[in-house]
């Protein structure tokens, strides 16, 4: 049997990431598109790691697989930590960034100070065939920019401002970011964690 991990999302540039970090355990890291699954998920959990875990348990009960499962998103203080959980779905299932964005620069436009602090956070998940789970989370501190601005990154990234480097998210190379970023950390805690175990 072929030694594979399944990462539970069809974000190739995830997998990518987390193909960069496990290659030297000698498993072969597969999508869901990869390894041929088509799932539905219902992420109903309270918090970031019950969700991580609910898409890792369900695709480990189909495939009996190591099986590997993120969830991530933006908290923002002055939001009452929105979005939250429901990053991706915020204000609506198909609304684009630019408009969530926007939505985000809107409602700060009083905050000063560090009432504009934001957090990524990233739970990561793995669940082995025998039902052991695995769980790291990171973050990574910033705060909400007064503009969207960068090309590079997703999602978020244009209006999150990382005062260290005095630009945002979208402004860093991928290199910088794997470096820093909330998933990038949580990726490291969970490869070091599987190293003793695989």
């Amino acid at each position: 049997m072929d030694k594979r991990i399944i990462f539970a999302t069809n974000n190739q540039g995830k997998v990518k990431e987390i193909k960069m970090l496990l290659e030297d355990t000698g498993y072969d890291v597969l999508s869901l598109k990869d390894a041929g699954i088509e799932a539905e998920i219902v992420e109903d959990g309270k918090t970031f790691k019950e969700n991580a875990i609910i898409k890792a348990r369900t695709i480990m009960e189909l495939t009996n697989d190591i099986v590997l499962a993120d969830d991530s998103g933006l908290e923002v203080d002055y939001l009452n930590k929105e979005p939250g959980i429901y990053s991706a779905r915020y204000l609506g299932e198909d609304t684009p960034y630019e408009v969530k964005n926007q939505y985000i620069i809107n409602k700060l436009e009083q905050a000063e100070g560090s009432q504009r602090n934001a957090r990524f956070v990233c739970a990561i998940a793995c669940v082995l065939p025998d039902g052991t789970t695995i769980t790291t989370q990171e973050t990574m501190e910033g705060e909400i920019a007064r503009e969207s601005e960068g090309e590079n990154g997703f999602g978020y990234d244009p209006i999150f401002y990382i005062p260290k480097f005095q630009c945002t998210n979208a402004q860093l190379t991928l290199d910088q970011k794997n470096k820093i970023s909330h998933r990038g950390k949580a990726l490291k805690a969970m490869e070091e964690k599987l190293k003793e175990i695989l």
